[in-house]
């Protein structure tokens, strides 16, 4: 198992924990659901990988860069650390593990 796999399972995990919390917290269905669907695809793009599937590579990353965007842009807004602030340090770091294997696979 390669370190892209395991940064999409951990960041995956990560992010349907935040949901459920954000859910429990704030009662926000948005945050359910989004944590919820951008996390099982994070976890579906690492079985793919397991699988064989090249292309899963690639889903993991623009999911994990588009979860990026959103919560730096969260982070900017709302000045709290958590929990924009440590889904985006987290996500740059999975995404880097990400741009790094897809770099060395081609």
């Amino acid at each position: 198992m390669n370190s892209s796999i395991i940064a999409a399972i951990a960041y995956g995990v990560l992010a349907i924990i935040g949901g459920i919390i954000g859910y429990f917290q704030a009662h926000s269905q948005v945050s359910l659901f989004s944590g919820l669907v951008s996390g099982f695809i994070l976890l579906l793009a690492a079985y793919l990988q397991l699988q064989g599937q090249a292309w899963a590579l690639i889903l993991a990353t623009c999911v994990t860069a588009v979860l990026v965007v959103f919560f730096a842009l969260r982070l900017a807004k709302t000045r709290k650390f958590m929990p924009a602030g440590l889904m985006t340090i987290l996500g740059m770091l999975a995404l880097t593990v990400m741009v790094n294997q897809l770099v060395t696979v081609r």
